[in-house]
């Protein structure tokens, strides 16, 4: 695993790349095909926050916490993706065992922004994948919805997440 390591407004001692790196070292015994982890540290006044993003076998998993210390912080941001990658694990056996695809996703709610300006602008790579595939990756983004090339038709699909705890599919028509 190619484990990265930045600092924003923050120096990277030895110590904290060593314990960064023994935190995330403990998710090989999860997922043996994790390829990169790129962690970013950062200091904002007295917000320190912790940024990590996991590479594995064509999946993204992230997860970020903000506390008040950049070692908690650390810890937390552990907590939190080793719950998505315990649940990606999970899916992934009972995906192979042919089980079925029924989970709730929390509700959230939307709010509404009153200006319509493009304020970020986003860039990634497209990844043919199943309808089943996307539903898994976006809920281990922790997002609304997920952008993907469909493995089947090789047209750009869009998953989101429902109110009522479904996925909703966009598929272009011909």
């Amino acid at each position: 695993m190619n484990i990265i390591i930045n600092g924003k407004h923050l120096e990277i001692t030895p110590a904290l790349k060593s314990y960064s790196e023994e935190k995330i070292k403990k998710f090989e015994r999860y997922l043996s095909d994790i390829s990169e982890a790129v962690i970013t540290l950062s200091v904002e006044k007295y917000r320190h926050k912790a940024e990590v993003l996991l590479r594995a076998n064509g999946v993204v998993i992230q997860a970020e916490s903000v506390t008040e210390e950049i070692y908690s912080s650390i810890d937390e941001v552990y907590e939190k993706l080793e719950k998505q990658v315990k649940k990606y694990k999970e899916k992934l056996v009972s995906h192979r065992k042919g089980g079925s695809k029924t989970a709730a996703l929390p509700e959230k709610s939307a709010e509404n922004q009153e200006t319509g300006r493009i304020i970020r602008n986003k860039r990634f790579e497209l990844k043919p994948m199943s309808p089943d595939e996307a539903s898994m990756q976006m809920e281990l983004l922790d997002k609304p919805f997920f952008v993907f090339i469909n493995d089947i038709s090789n047209d750009i699909n869009v998953i989101y997440a429902r109110q009522d705890g479904n996925f909703g599919l966009i598929e272009p028509v011909k």
